[in-house]
């Protein structure tokens, strides 16, 4: 808790307006119940000025409802909810009864997580109608499928919701919507996302500070420094704090890469 606590803040002083808590790069499969709770009762205690996203997801209502729950309890702003995983493609049907379910008993601000390549289990534009025509809390998606059309086709048919992208590499669609990001690259370049927004509402260039972060991803994966361990080896690297680690399944990370990594943020820095 003290480290994640020292995370926290540091994400906010580097200009972050919010954090999600315990989402794919927090590894949250990975986490049991009672150490989700641990982790969401730091982050409201420490929250802040931040938004707290919580991602309470499960492969079942029941827990899924119980981690939303005390998520509530604990400072959650709202919530990124990934789909139930492990049923693949399970349909609308079903999947509007999972989310009611979940929207029938909490009054907060949703997102749905549309992560396909993990969860297996898709937003389609029907589920999220149907949500929406009922349910006056749904506030949008989080895309992180890195799909131009796609994505460009949830902003068209969705323009009075917030359709966050979840990569970098759609930026100038959302801002051309008027839509906002979750991205994991403020992970590492937290004052660098933060600029490009800074930039978008002050009605500024701001294409000039995102290609400086697009110059910085470049660098660091140049150095082919991803994967989880590696980015949480970085970010330690960042704060100057002891060695953050992944969660095994994930692979820990190699000394040849740990190189890579010290000489890619020192590039990196040096850039500017």
């Amino acid at each position: 808790p003290v480290m994640y606590k020292d995370t926290i803040q540091y994400f906010e002083s580097q200009g972050a307006e919010g954090l999600v808590i315990l989402g794919t790069t927090g590894e949250f499969p990975s986490f049991s119940r009672a150490e989700r709770r641990i982790i969401m009762e730091t982050a409201g205690k420490n929250k802040g000025k931040l938004e707290i996203l919580n991602n309470p997801g499960t492969p079942n209502l029941p827990e899924t409802l119980e981690v939303a729950k005390h998520a509530v309890d604990n400072g959650a702003d709202g919530f990124l909810i990934i789909p139930p995983f492990y049923y693949n493609n399970p349909g609308d049907d079903g999947m509007i009864k999972y989310y009611s379910a979940i929207f029938d008993e909490i009054r907060k601000l949703f997102h749905l997580y549309h992560i396909p390549g993990t969860s297996e289990a898709p937003i389609s534009h029907g589920l999220l109608r149907a949500l929406k025509a009922k349910y006056p809390n749904v506030a949008g998606i989080k895309d992180s499928t890195g799909n131009a059309e796609g994505y460009a086709a949830f902003c068209k048919a969705f323009p009075d919701l917030n359709m966050r992208t979840g990569t970098s590499s759609n930026l100038e669609t959302a801002f051309e919507n008027g839509m906002g990001g979750i991205l994991a690259d403020g992970n590492l370049f937290t004052r660098k996302c933060a600029d490009v927004y800074a930039a978008y509402r002050a009605g500024q260039d701001w294409k000039v500070p995102l290609k400086k972060l697009r110059d910085a991803q470049a660098v660091m994966r140049a150095g082919g420094t991803g994967g989880y361990g590696p980015m949480k080896y970085a970010l330690s690297q960042i704060m100057g704090v002891p060695q953050f680690y992944q969660r095994y399944p994930q692979a820990d990370v190699t000394e040849e890469q740990k190189t890579a990594i010290r000489n890619g943020l020192a590039q990196v820095k040096a850039m500017g």
